[in-house]
Parts: C-alpha cells; sequence; structure tokens
C-alpha cells in the first residue's frame, strides 16, 4: 500500500503525537507500561518496557521488545511534546477564561460551525458545550453565594447611624464589598477543583484551536516543523516501518505534519513502510472553522496520498470523538482519487466485556484514551500488536473493510484550502 513491499517488521520507530495535554510524557510511558502487560497476558504475547538508549537522540521515549506470532520485534517509541505550549496556553487567569469563554463560542457560532457539527455526532458537541455550561454555571452560583453575603451585610449595616440622605449609599457600598470577594472567593476555589471538573482545561483546549479560526498558531506550526524533520530523518533509519500516531487533537497536527513531509519529497524510495494511525480525533472542531485553509488542504492531499497509509480509528462510545466521521469527506474536501483514511470501529461494546463496560461507561475522559489501553475482549484493533508487531499497518489491515456505519456526507460550510 506504500512504495516499500516489505510488509513484515523486525524493527519500528513509533512517534506518538499527544493531543491537548500539558503532563509530562512519561504518563504515556507508564500507560503503555501497564496497558501493554495486560494486554499481552490476555492476548498471549510477550511485551517488555526498557528505557530509551544511553545517548540517542530525539525527545521522550522509551523501547520495546515484544514476541508475538512467534517473532521478535523491537520498536522505539518517542513522543513528540508540545505539552510546554499547552501549559503556556493554559496560563489564563478566570477573567481571561471567561473572556476565552466569549471568544470561543462567539467563533463556532458566528461561523456556524457549530450547528453543523451537530449534524455529525452528539457527543463531540457536548463535550464542546461542557465548558460552557460549567463555567457559566459556577459563575452563577459564585454570585448568588456573594449576592446572599451581601445582602446580609446590607441588612446589619441598618443598624449603624447614618447621616440624613447617606443610608442608601453606605448600605450598597457595604452590598458589593461583600458580593465581590465572596464571588471571587467562590470561583478561586472552583478553578482549585479542575483536575476533577475539567472545565478551565476543556475551555483552554477549544480557545487554542479557535484561537485563530482554525489556523495554527506559529508557535505550533514552528513545533511541527520540528516534528516534521524528526520523522524524515527516521525515514533515512535502516527500519522496516515509521509509524505516526496521532490521538484526539494530536491526530490533525499528524495530518499536516506528514502532508508536509510527502510535499516536501522526504519520503525515501525503497526507505521504510510510512504508517499514520489517528485514533480517537476530532478534526471537524478545527477543519469546520473559516480559517483552516491549511488542514483542509493537508487532508484533501493526504487521502489520495499513495506514500501513506492511514487509518483511523474510534468509537461510538467515545463521547470525545467524531466517531466513525471519516475526516477528509465531512470536511467537504475528498478529492476524486481519495484513498484515505480507512474507517474503522474500536467498538467498546463488543471488545470491552460487559462487566468493564459498566465500570467505564460513564467515564468519558477514560474513555478518550481507551484506545490507548488494553481490551478484555479484544478484535482487529490491538494498540500493542499494531505499535509493538510483526505486521504493517498497511498489512494488518490488508482485506479489512471500513466500517459499514461510517459518515461520510459532506457537512462543513467551508471548504476553502487556500487563504
Amino acid at each position: 500500500m506504500t512504495g516499500s513491499v516489505n510488509q513484515v517488521v523486525g524493527h519500528r520507530r513509533v512517534f506518538y503525537i499527544p493531543g491537548y495535554d500539558p503532563i509530562h510524557p512519561r504518563r504515556y510511558r507508564e500507560l503503555y507500561r501497564k496497558e501493554g502487560a495486560a494486554q499481552a497476558d490476555t492476548s498471549g504475547y510477550d511485551v517488555a518496557l526498557s528505557p530509551k538508549a544511553a545517548g540517542g537522540q530525539g525527545r521522550y521515549g522509551w523501547q520495546v521488545r515484544a514476541q508475538i506470532d512467534q517473532r521478535q520485534i523491537q520498536t522505539e517509541f518517542e513522543v513528540l511534546v508540545w505539552s510546554d505550549i499547552v501549559r503556556d496556553s493554559m496560563e489564563q487567569g478566570i477573567l481571561a477564561t471567561y473572556l476565552q469563554l466569549l471568544r470561543t463560542a462567539w467563533a463556532y457560532i458566528a461561523s456556524g460551525a457549530l450547528f453543523r457539527l451537530m449534524r455529525l455526532r452528539k457527543g463531540p458537541v457536548i463535550a464542546a458545550l461542557y465548558p460552557v455550561g460549567m463555567l457559566v454555571l459556577q459563575l452563577l452560583v459564585a454570585v448568588l453565594a456573594g449576592h446572599v453575603v451581601g445582602r446580609g451585610l446590607a441588612w446589619a449595616a441598618q443598624v449603624l447611624p447614618f447621616g440624613p440622605g447617606s443610608a442608601g449609599v453606605v448600605t450598597g457600598l457595604v452590598y458589593w464589598l461583600g458580593l465581590l470577594p465572596v464571588a471571587w472567593a467562590v470561583l478561586t476555589w472552583f478553578k482549585s477543583k479542575d483536575n476533577k471538573l475539567f472545565a478551565y482545561y476543556l475551555m483552554h483546549d477549544y480557545a487554542y484551536s479557535a484561537r485563530f479560526n482554525g489556523a495554527n498558531p506559529p508557535e505550533l506550526e514552528a513545533r511541527m516543523a520540528e516534528f516534521t524533520d524528526e520523522i524524515a530523518a527516521a525515514l533515512r533509519d535502516p527500519v522496516d516501518e515509521v509509524l505516526i500516531v496521532g490521538h484526539s487533537s494530536g491526530a490533525h497536527l499528524a495530518v499536516s505534519i506528514l502532508s508536509d513531509l510527502i510535499r516536501a519529497g522526504q519520503v525515501p524510495e525503497g526507505g521504510p513502510v510510512l504508517s499514520f494511525l489517528s485514533l480517537g480525533q476530532v478534526v471537524p472542531m478545527v477543519s469546520f472553522l473559516p480559517r483552516a485553509h491549511r488542514l483542509r488542504a493537508d487532508l484533501r492531499f493526504l487521502s489520495a496520498s499513495d506514500q501513506v497509509t492511514w487509518v483511523d480509528v474510534t468509537a461510538p462510545g467515545d463521547g470525545c470523538a467524531f466517531a466513525l466521521c471519516d475526516p477528509v469527506s465531512v470536511s467537504g474536501i475528498a478529492p476524486k482519487g481519495k484513498r484515505w483514511p480507512l474507517v474503522l470501529s474500536a467498538a467498546f461494546t463488543q471488545t470491552l466485556s460487559p462487566a468493564r463496560w459498566r465500570a467505564l461507561r460513564w467515564r468519558f475522559f477514560r474513555l478518550h484514551f481507551q484506545y490507548l489501553c488494553a481490551f478484555d475482549r479484544p478484535g482487529d484493533y490491538d494498540y500493542f500488536q499494531i505499535t509493538a508487531g510483526p505486521l504493517t499497518l498497511a498489512e494488518r489491515y490488508r482485506d479489512r473493510r471500513p466500517s459499514p456505519s461510517r459518515i461520510e456526507t459532506p457537512v462543513s460550510k467551508f471548504t476553502e484550502i487556500s487563504a
């Protein structure tokens, strides 16, 4: 399916591109270690992690040695880190976050993108509306608490001796002196609990994509160029497959990175197989915005390329992803020679046992990471066999038909691919 004829892997390079995540990449190593061991125990193979080779070049990573189907496979894993950019974008105070709320809501409502996204999947739209509703609720609770305290203080102040005509002014001042500090204290308390509520986190996430109406911020473009160079260098290594994994918003970053790589002629003839696995993608949240010209052009280009195999895996049980929505087709920019992506379902309700599904069903953020985890009733999607197994992505899904439930109807109002 790509330029190389070798579809059996002995040595692989994997580049993982996270979504909008401020956490240190060691989180992904420990997740891989824990869940890989669980999947290996269920499926009957061996996966072992070790530290990155001393003096190794590149970013944070680890090595994987696996024995699957009586084959030994070595994988070098790297996380393409942009968590520092995420953390910088999250350094917003309470007032700045509420201003973000207004700007982001306006970007999606005024452009009509919000209403078109609702025609795809309700889950991710509800997830996008959640921080708006939660922040507004927090503001109402804060104002109500402040109002109660302010009214109480103003009532108490009425017993004080006032000069003629000054009673109303003083009680009004006392009211506001009670309301404002209490309301601010309540908002501050809510913000301190965001590790459980996720309202500020999600607001910053959606605001970052909407900041330039779908165009990438300059600091992100610069980092993506670095990622492109690192993948290009890996394609010159003596390995069998270079696999790019883009999770959540990392999926649309990977689309642009791979498009830049291929356009620049940096996929060597006869070199490693180039593969792309997108997981839990939220591409329409960006591609439906007015100024997402670059992303739409890259989606269109990559979907017709014969130098990459692109498999897109989502699941209807993941309420944070646009499940089974072909990101190229629904964006309205599918070319006549469209080849990709192959849209598949991880089918959580089938690949997780009933007990496991019940335990995870309402843990929405945990389910959004299930693609990177073990399944106790695995189907043909197995993250660890894909990233550490003996077959390339193309070979693994050579005869696989796309999900019959996929959505391909063009929905986006904005289909321009050049500014």
